[in-house]
């Protein structure tokens, strides 16, 4: 995807804020790991009490690998919390932990954008997957140059995807500060430091999207600089 160019420019915004909303995730989370809740509780506990205040005692949460790899499975109905935002008592423990409950809570509200997403997620891998391998091929082999058109259009639904996904995690951020306020799971002073780790989280989706949308237009571009050729 990274065929020199012109347009490669245009990807250079792009670039700049996925450093940035990296930079922000990582030394926010660092920050707020670091502040541990007056009330104590951790991300499992804050997980299990929002479900349960919600009467979804049917989802589960459990604990798994890695660092950020937490993420509700609306397949299981499972929310997955990483070793430290399970056990961890932190500011940012719980933010992480509600947001992924307000991901089940949309769920199981059968939240509109979620939906959508959701039954993007085929044609969103296939773009992905095949995307990238079809332009690469029409850029690269003249006589098949048409494959460059169809990878764009392959690629499109990712970037879509991308775009769809933006509006289900402000809106699970948004559902995870207002249900931490209701259940006074964090005192008013705290909120500020959950709102900045869920913000902070928010960017890096916002950055991928820009990346994705920026790629999409550089490659409209080469392949009408093709066609005129």
């Amino acid at each position: 995807m990274f065929y020199w160019d012109g347009t490669i420019f245009l990807l250079i915004p792009a670039i700049l804020l996925s450093l940035y909303a990296q930079y922000k995730i990582s030394s926010t989370y660092k920050k707020y790991s670091k502040i541990r809740s007056q009330s104590g509780i951790t991300g499992a506990q804050t997980a299990r009490d929002l479900l349960n205040s919600n009467g979804l005692y049917d989802v589960r949460v459990e604990r798994i690998g890695g660092r950020l790899s937490d993420h509700y499975d609306p397949r299981t109905r499972v929310i997955n919390l990483s070793e430290d935002v399970y056990q961890g008592n932190s500011l940012a423990s719980v933010a992480v932990a509600a947001h992924e409950t307000g991901h089940a809570l949309q769920h199981a509200a059968e939240y509109i954008p979620m939906k959508l997403r959701s039954s993007f997620v085929p044609v969103a891998n296939l773009g992905s997957g095949a995307g990238p391998i079809l332009i690469m091929a029409g850029l690269f082999i003249p006589s098949v140059g048409w494959l460059l058109t169809l990878g764009i259009f392959a690629f499109a639904f990712a970037v879509l995807f991308q775009i769809i996904t933006l509006p289900v995690e402000f809106n699970a951020s948004h559902r995870a500060l207002s249900l931490l306020q209701e259940r006074n799971m964090l005192g008013s002073e705290e909120i500020g430091g959950a709102r900045s780790v869920l913000n902070a989280a928010a960017l890096t989706y916002v950055a991928a999207a820009f990346a994705a949308i920026l790629q999409l237009v550089r490659l409209i571009l080469i392949s009408r600089g093709r066609s005129d050729d």
